[in-house]
């Protein structure tokens, strides 16, 4: 049996992939995967597993299912223009998760100052008045928690 004729069932695809049957499903009913039926069996063809092997990867850069499936049924039509809309979702999807580097790492930076601030604000002695209020608070939030155990 050559590759191309190697067929696949459901839960082999779906431990293959680590993905649940269920989602098998759910790509199936958008139109993504179209495997062959043999009676109540769903049979995948090694098409099928590379279309899976696509869309698993589509989804983990962020494209959307729309865009998986428009760059996927251009298989059949023209590879040239699958590969031409592939490149330009690509593109797009590397400008649009290099903005959201910017953003993360402006959040990390933020947040490593607050950090630092507080630390140092922590790393002082706390005067005696709000340490006597911070043992009353502790000691009525004990009492509390006693009562409802």
């Amino acid at each position: 049996m050559t590759k191309a004729e190697r067929t696949y069932t459901i839960s082999q695809l779906a431990r293959e992939f680590d993905v649940t049957p269920r989602a098998l499903r759910f790509y199936e009913d958008k139109g993504l995967l179209t495997p062959r039926r043999d009676g109540m069996n769903r049979v995948y063809s090694h098409r099928d597993r590379a279309r899976l092997q696509l869309i698993l990867r589509g989804k983990r850069v962020g494209l959307s299912l729309i865009e998986i499936k428009e760059i996927l049924d251009l298989y059949k039509v023209d590879q040239r223009a699958q590969a031409q809309t592939a490149l330009k979702k690509y593109k797009a999807r590397v400008v649009a998760l290099e903005a959201q580097r910017e953003d993360i790492d402006a959040a990390i930076e933020t947040l490593t100052d607050s950090i630092a601030k507080l630390e140092k604000f922590l790393s002082k002695p706390a005067p005696a008045a709000v340490m006597g209020a911070a043992r009353a608070f502790e000691a009525e939030a004990k009492k509390r928690l006693e009562e409802v155990h």
